[in-house]
């Protein structure tokens, strides 16, 4: 497993929160789930852009930091759904209150992209 060189600053809750949420595809992860995207396929599909790959590492670090649950049916072909944890959960308030925000700013955001 990668090991970080640099130390992490668990001092800080807005540190904490950046570390579980940094990553290109993790809020649209943590919000596709939520909106009732659970199988991988349906993920990539709906995440344009993102290779399965890179869904994959982050969908494994959203499980390692129990934001995300994955449950593997016993069938073949195998079949796997992945459900927001209680934990989860609690961040959807915070995705939708920060995705507000951008709505709002738009304007005088969009110029500097």
């Amino acid at each position: 497993m990668y090991e970080k060189k640099l130390p992490v600053n668990l001092d800080c809750g807005l540190h904490l929160f950046l570390l579980v949420v940094q990553g290109k595809w993790k809020i649209n992860l943590l919000w596709a789930i939520h909106s009732g995207i659970r199988r991988p396929g349906e993920l990539q599909r709906k995440i344009v852009g993102a290779s399965r790959r890179v869904l994959d590492v982050q969908l494994n670090q959203l499980i390692e930091h129990k934001l995300i649950s994955k449950k593997v049916y016993d069938e073949l072909p195998q079949k796997v759904e992945y459900e927001l944890t209680q934990l989860g959960e609690s961040l959807i308030p915070v995705i939708e209150v920060t995705a507000r925000w951008g709505e709002d700013h738009r304007n005088e955001l969009e110029q500097f992209f």
